[in-house]
């Protein structure tokens, strides 16, 4: 592709330092702070790189950004992705509480005050194709017991990214859901069409139910159908078709989508199998498409319903005349993880992939980037 290939081969004591990866067709570059994907270069359909992933061009920006509006650009959250209501938690007769910082005091969102996004993680590993950071948690947040995480990033002839996230608690039992918190736009704001989101087709075929929330975006318990609803993509739906339906759907007063989907994978398949594809999502602007495996059991899809133009766009991005800040549903995230505030239920039998101790499996967050060109 004509861009850079390792940043560093040495371990490094600054968690600013970039360091990128590459493999034909695709390069990426991270960061150990949050161990943070700051950019991610796939062809076009016309054979030009573009950075499908926001981020910023200075990485002293990201700490910026978390000590401010906090928007999570590309790092892993945990160690509990998403919601815990109340910030509590009842583990093998053990309540927990930890700090609730989001929707004054009501709720957790993504670990806490300090979460996994904003540690310092070690560089292990760094070679032309792959690199391996790890975090040793020492009960961050108030999270019960000490865990080590290592997250390792491969790019490879697809091309593809792949990111394989394992964690092994070391003492006490104690819930673990990590998710990566890319936010993409697989347009990269070449054109006016590719400065948003509305016009990318989504598919997630086997996400016919969705956990059901109330105004805060804290799951109510109950379990939802979308069908015939504009939660529906089963099937290919441009993201904009019925966004405008989806009124109150992201929390009070919001229009847009921020769900967690729920994968119920075909029955010549199994639960955590990583064998089809979980969601399709394309743009016509550059004709990328991305196609996305992984073994969890859950999508959250959040369409930037919030952002405001305070974003910048990365130089690399700005093609277009104006496309210097990233507006409304100009992005979206797509976490792989298992159900939001699943810890909170047990009726859903979410335990055996939410809750871990030394003597059970590790956590194992798989999930698979391939990409394509639009016939």
């Amino acid at each position: 592709m004509g861009l850079c290939s390792v940043a560093a081969t040495a371990q490094s004591s600054n968690p600013l330092q970039k360091y990128t990866i590459s493999a034909p067709g695709i390069n990426a570059t991270f960061i150990p702070y949050g161990a943070r994907l700051t950019n991610l270069y796939v062809n076009d359909g016309k054979g030009d790189p573009q950075d499908v992933v926001l981020g910023f061009d200075d990485t002293t920006d990201y700490v910026r950004n978390d000590e401010t509006v906090h928007t999570y650009l590309g790092p892993i959250v945990g160690r509990y992705a998403n919601r815990i209501k109340n910030g509590t938690f009842t583990v093998q007769g053990v309540t927990s509480h930890v700090p609730q910082n989001e929707n004054m005091g009501r709720d957790t969102l993504h670990g806490g005050e300090v979460g996994y996004d904003q540690r310092n993680w070690t560089v292990v590993s760094v070679n032309s194709t792959s690199v391996t950071f790890s975090l040793l948690d020492q009960a961050f947040e108030g999270f019960p017991g000490n865990i080590i995480t290592y997250a390792t990033y491969t790019v490879s002839p697809g091309p593809r990214w792949t990111s394989r996230l394992v964690s092994l608690p070391l003492d006490e039992p104690t819930p673990i859901m990590l998710a990566n918190h890319v936010y993409w736009n697989l347009g990269a704001f070449v054109d006016t069409a590719g400065s948003t989101v509305l016009n990318n087709t989504l598919q997630m075929p086997y996400a016919a139910r969705y956990i059901r929330i109330d105004n805060i975006e804290v799951p109510t318990g109950a379990i939802g159908t979308v069908e015939g609803t504009f939660l529906d993509f089963t099937s290919p739906k441009q993201i904009g078709r019925d966004i405008e339906s989806a009124t109150n759907n992201c929390g009070y007063n919001c229009t847009g989508y921020d769900n967690a989907f729920i994968l119920d994978r075909p029955r010549y398949s199994g639960p955590e199998s990583t064998d089809l594809s979980m969601l399709t999502l394309s743009s016509n602007s550059t004709g990328i498409q991305l196609d996305i495996y992984t073994n969890q059991q859950s999508l959250q899809i959040y369409t930037c319903d919030n952002t405001n133009g305070t974003i910048p766009v990365k130089q690399s991005q700005q093609h277009a005349e104006g496309t210097t800040y990233v507006e409304k549903y100009g992005c979206i995230v797509i976490e792989t993880q298992q159900w939001i505030d699943g810890v909170n239920h047990p009726e859903w039998g979410q335990d055996q992939y939410q809750i871990y101790s030394v003597d059970s499996e590790p956590a194992v967050v798989f999930a698979q980037y391939d990409f394509s060109i639009l016939d």
